[in-house]
């Protein structure tokens, strides 16, 4: 026997700023608000606001900007220094 799910899942991520220096995120699963720097996440650097409020949330751990095609794991969105942008 298999258990149907009932209701809406209505736990999501808001954007609730956006400032010159990059934006802020409101995550309803876990209440917590995080930071995203346009220093440590450049491929928000050129959107528009439309295209930086238009994320969905991928599972548990990751975050998608269908019009940008960025997805982010959440980990990375709290602990950007342990991601550094490094090309060789």
């Amino acid at each position: 026997m298999k258990s149907s799910v009932h209701g809406t899942n209505t736990s999501g991520v808001e954007v609730t700023n956006i400032s010159a220096h990059g934006f802020w995120i409101f995550d309803e699963a876990d209440q917590q608000e995080a930071f995203l720097s346009f220093k440590d996440c450049p491929w928000f650097l050129g959107a528009t606001v439309g295209q930086i409020r238009d994320v969905q949330r991928q599972g548990r751990t990751v975050l998608h900007w269908p019009a940008l095609d960025v997805d982010l794991d959440i980990d990375r969105i709290r602990h950007p220094e342990r991601f550094p942008l490094v090309s060789r």
